[in-house]
């Protein structure tokens, strides 16, 4: 029994002072070479299908085809009779509504039809779908130090990220596992600009796992606020 404890004992300060010396850096290095480890992120070209389900409203399905190399982005979502679709290729945008490239300003303004707002699809899905290895892109600052912190009774390795200004104001922390370095949590904040304290926000659980091109995505991520601990949707990558 003693020499059991000596032994545990070890084993967690040798953990604990594991997690000291990581960088953030490193662990980011540690995380990509899980999610993607041939490297395979820059030049993606494959199809996503998304089903978002909500407490209190029906489901909508997307589907998202991105080609990183040709600067190619399609998103289409349907929910009921309702199907909107974005295009995106070398500069170039097109809308698609109920499949009619023509609609009134009024529909447009409705169903908030726009080139930025094709544009902000894109980022969301490349950015979310591209973890971790979009903590590579210009702009993003990824603190040196690495946190070792509970979260719902299990203790991961955080990275924290924050982002240059023209690039974002949120905070970010990615949640790690310690053995496998498989991303589990991303949380952010937004920041108060009078007080500069962290407000608000989401945070992501991770479950589940798909690979799609050698890179191995989250299948299913869940939506909490970080106040209130509320559900707001599931995303399951089919």
């Amino acid at each position: 029994m003693k020499l059991s404890f000596v032994f545990i004992s070890i084993f967690f300060l040798t953990i604990s002072a594991f997690s000291q010396e990581l960088t953030g850096e490193e662990l980011l290095d540690k995380a990509i070479s899980y999610h993607d480890p041939n490297g395979n992120w820059p030049s993606f070209n494959g199809t996503l299908n998304i089903t978002m389900e909500t407490p209190s409203g029906q489901n909508r399905n997307t589907e998202i085809q991105i080609n990183l190399a040709e600067e190619y982005f399609y998103s289409k979502a349907a929910r009921d009779t309702i199907s909107t679709e974005f295009i995106l290729s070398k500069g170039d945008c097109e809308i698609v509504f109920c499949g009619e490239k023509e609609f009134s300003e009024e529909t447009a303004k409705k169903y908030r039809l726009s080139c930025d707002r094709a544009n902000m699809y894109k980022g969301y899905y490349e950015y979310l779908y591209g973890l971790p290895m979009k903590l590579k892109d210009p702009g993003t600052i990824i603190r040196k130090e690495v946190e070792r912190k509970m979260f719902q009774e299990k203790e991961y390795l955080v990275l924290k990220a924050t982002y240059e200004a023209e690039v974002g104001s949120d905070i970010w922390y990615f949640y790690f596992n310690p053995k496998t370095y498989v991303m589990e949590i991303y949380q952010f904040f937004h920041v108060d600009e009078k007080t500069n304290k962290e407000i608000g926000g989401e945070y992501i659980l991770l479950s589940g796992e798909k690979t799609i091109n050698g890179i191995k995505m989250p299948k299913n991520r869940a939506w909490y606020t970080n106040k209130e601990d509320k559900l707001l949707g599931t995303d399951i990558l089919n």
